[in-house]
């Protein structure tokens, strides 16, 4: 989580393009796209969180707030884009094998269910299983 209170410029992307947010905004609630949010602080530094999708609103033209499952904050653009993609990779790896995994485990089901079912099995009874 993510409170930042002296925030004066927010950028961010949903379906309809790249949009700025400045104080006063009017109300607004948006999907947004897996993207880099960017803001800017009093001090008028920079940071970034890369988000896999969410949903950002605004309030009372001050209150922007997101919420999303998976996120990765930074202040360095080149830096966080090396930690998203290998975050990315890591996770892309978890889920094939995860898919695999399953794969693998109904293969074994159907191949269960077939020697059960084949009519020459030893102890089979003719017309039923």
């Amino acid at each position: 989580m993510i409170d930042d209170r002296n925030v004066t410029a927010v950028r961010a992307e949903d379906e309809s393009g790249s949009f700025g947010i400045l104080t006063g905004h009017a109300d607004l609630l948006t999907a947004l796209n897996v993207s880099i949010v960017s803001w800017h602080g009093a001090n008028d530094n920079a940071r970034y969180c890369a988000v896999r999708r969410g949903v950002l609103s605004v309030t009372n033209g001050n209150e922007v707030a997101i919420a999303t499952r998976e996120a990765v904050p930074g202040d360095d653009l080149e830096c966080l884009e090396q930690v998203v993609l290998a975050e990315f990779h890591k996770r892309l790896d978890a889920e094939r094998a995860s898919r695999t995994e399953s794969l693998q485990l109904q293969m074994k089901t159907i191949r269960q269910i077939i020697r059960y079912l084949r009519p020459d099995r030893p102890g089979a009874i003719e017309g039923g299983p």
